[in-house]
């Protein structure tokens, strides 16, 4: 199976969910977050939920960070070359939804990906072996290759892993993915 067949379940999955349940899911992945040992570090980047994908609400990491006292940094996309700049979270920062329904910083301070220590990652789904499914412009991957080696790469699912996912060479691996129910340590 090709990954437009997991693209196409995984929709329909997240598509199937209420937002009671999202949100309820949401909670349980924040609160098994806790469970790591991750809070030591400066910089983790975190992404703003796209609600009408029915996305991990991170709302709920963001008051984690916040009440550990730590920076949070956003991403702002570029489509024409599918790429992302980042930026730091601050009270002043503006956020503004973009065509594609992406809440995006409009500016402030830019971080390199070579400052990150975590960076919470959005997926579609995942595999045992690590290998996650995006929404498949690459975004991610570009962005997860160049951040230090040591990065942690934090995968959000409300769903549990598949067996196996394609996989190309260009794809970046996570190194966790966090279920409502469990702690995947790849």
């Amino acid at each position: 199976m090709d990954k437009a067949f997991f693209r196409k379940k995984y929709k329909s999955l997240r598509e199937s969910l209420s937002l009671e349940e999202c949100d309820n899911k949401s909670i349980d992945i924040a609160n098994q977050l806790l469970k790591l040992p991750i809070w030591n570090v400066e910089f983790y980047h975190i992404f703003l939920t796209i609600e009408k994908l029915k996305e991990v609400n991170t709302d709920y990491i963001l008051n984690i960070l916040n009440g550990k006292d730590k920076n949070s940094v956003i991403a702002q996309s570029d489509f024409t070359n599918s790429t992302m700049r980042h930026f730091l979270l601050t009270d002043n920062t503006l956020i503004k939804v973009n065509n594609w329904g992406i809440p995006e910083p409009q500016g402030g301070i830019a971080i390199d990906p070579s400052q990150l220590d975590v960076v919470f990652v959005p997926l579609l789904a995942f595999d045992a072996k690590g290998n996650r499914l995006g929404y498949g412009k690459g975004f991610y991957d570009r962005f997860l290759s160049s951040c230090k080696p040591n990065c942690l790469k934090i995968g959000l699912s409300f769903f549990e892993a598949e067996k196996e996912l394609p996989a190309d060479n260009n794809d970046i691996k996570l190194t966790h993915c966090i279920t409502p129910n469990k702690i995947h340590t790849f």
